[in-house]
């Protein structure tokens, strides 16, 4: 139980959040990290038209780190060059009427320790703590990444199902009126007519 505590106390929190893109804007999200931290976005386009955005990640000075367009999830892992605030953006200006929703992560990591040169022997306990600490921010990351994948594929799969559905009962429709057309049809062909 106290292992655990200790793995919760060390885990460096990190949440997921959504955003709702609006055509033809640009969300931005920041972060401050020393220089060398580890950095990572994580990102999914959840829900909107093809499922596709531009993403930016720029250094404290505006200079780019990344950019990406018409991404519909990725991963990207970097260290920071420098101090300072390093800036997150994703842009729906490439769509005129749809929305998007992103689900996105942004993790730092710890600063990067200056040992000592006299200190040469590490403690393997606090190093196995944050190597398992990594695995399960990976692992939850996974598990945020799915739940979002199980989402848009719901969603696909309810939309199938309605197109499904509506085309069974036009086929029931036509059906039943090309019978209906028969039965008249036939009923005229073999009716006996008078001529007086």
């Amino acid at each position: 139980m106290l292992g655990l505590l200790l793995l919760l106390c060390l885990f460096k929190g990190s949440h997921s959040y959504f955003t709702v893109l609006e055509p033809k804007s640009e969300e931005c999200f920041h972060d401050a990290a020393k220089s060398g931290t580890k950095m990572s976005l994580t990102f999914e386009v959840a829900e909107g038209g093809f499922l596709d955005i531009d993403v930016r990640i720029d250094g404290p000075e505006g200079k780019s780190v990344y950019k990406g367009d018409r991404e519909s999830s990725g991963k990207y892992t970097f260290a920071a060059y420098m101090d300072g605030d390093y800036k997150y953006c994703f842009s729906n200006s490439m769509s005129k009427m749809t929305k998007k929703v992103v689900m996105f992560s942004m993790d730092v990591g710890d600063p990067p320790k200056h040992q000592e040169s006299d200190e040469k022997e590490h403690d393997k306990l606090a190093e196995q703590v944050e190597q398992l600490s990594s695995i399960l921010s990976a692992v939850k990351h996974d598990q945020e990444y799915m739940e979002v994948r199980d989402r848009t594929h719901a969603i696909i799969n309810d939309s199938t199902n309605q197109r499904v559905v509506l085309w069974a009962f036009f086929e029931a429709l036509v059906l039943l009126a090309m019978s209906l057309g028969q039965v008249y049809y036939l009923k005229r062909f073999f009716e006996v007519r008078r001529v007086i």
